[in-house]
């Protein structure tokens, strides 16, 4: 780059109206001093038609001969405005709301969805927002819905889905960077919903009734696996000793009669089974039949 060139940045910058700081003129002055005067013969009448008030939360930018005055907007408080060659335009600071109707988007998965979502930026440059762009409202408008479309567009559904404050984050800082020059800070984006369509609602929700039923089947089996492993170990323990059997059978009589108060239990003798089943306590292996 040449020494005496400037950088592109820099020339628009330059460029951008409300920065150009030429004075009025040979012309200008002398219709200065003339609607100054006309101001000062008709003073009692032309004092209450030159000021303006403009509120805590108002700025004027005012324009005399079609050239802003100032670089800074005035106000608030008392301006005073000369006949005929001024003009002022009042710019409100506070925060406005933008709301993004819902945006029909194709994800980067292939599925339709619409999203909608909120915007909140204030003005915080009067002489930027009334001199560089036509209708800063609708063109913030309508550049927070292509922003909203194009960011959608290269996510997957269930990326939206889990990183709607990623998703916002990334929204706001795209806005704020296209915005500085309009004189425009955006605060806060949110997404306020995304809807997709009914038949994939009942195929999300049928795929996770499957993940449900097929963790609790395996819980059920874990379940199943380590009970089956402390009865094996328990038996192994009463098997080597019968007088524990017999402390267990005790007890299972003692809760049976608690719970149940009207159940007659009559207690048989451990001794017994060895006659029936052939079951000796013994030795876990069965007794030889008998000749």
């Amino acid at each position: 780059m040449a020494p005496g060139a400037s950088s592109p940045e820099k020339q628009d910058k330059e460029n951008l109206v409300g920065i150009n700081s030429k004075q009025l003129g040979v012309c200008g002055w002398i219709l200065f001093f003339l609607s100054l005067l006309l101001m000062i013969i008709t003073f009692p009448v032309s004092i209450w038609m030159c000021l303006k008030i403009i509120k805590e939360y108002e700025r004027a930018v005012v324009f005399r001969l079609g050239r802003i005055q100032a670089d800074k907007a005035k106000g608030p408080g008392l301006i005073l405005v000369l006949p005929c060659i001024d003009v002022f335009v009042k710019v409100d600071l506070r925060t406005v709301t933008c709301n993004i109707p819902p945006q029909e988007i194709l994800t980067r998965d292939s599925v339709t969805t619409q999203v909608d979502g909120v915007v909140y930026y204030r003005i915080y440059s009067a002489v930027s927002a009334v001199a560089n762009v036509n209708d800063v409202h609708q063109a913030t408008f309508l550049l927070a819905q292509t922003t909203l479309r194009n960011v959608l567009g290269t996510q997957t559904l269930s990326q939206i889905l889990a990183g709607r404050e990623e998703i916002a984050h990334s929204i706001q800082t795209i806005l704020d960077d296209a915005t500085e020059l309009w004189g425009i800070r955006v605060a806060r984006v949110e997404i306020k919903d995304v809807r997709i369509p009914v038949q994939l609602q009942r195929s999300m929700a049928a795929e996770a009734e499957a993940t449900r039923e097929a963790r609790a089947r395996v819980l059920a089996a874990e379940g199943e696996m380590n009970a089956s492993k402390s009865l094996k170990s328990a038996s192994m323990v009463l098997a080597e000793s019968p007088i524990a059997l017999q402390l267990r059978y005790l007890q299972t009589l003692t809760t049976v009669a608690t719970e149940k108060n009207s159940t007659i239990v009559f207690p048989l003798p451990m001794n017994i089974l060895e006659g029936i089943g052939g079951v000796s306590y013994e030795s876990p292996q069965k007794a030889p039949p008998r000749a």
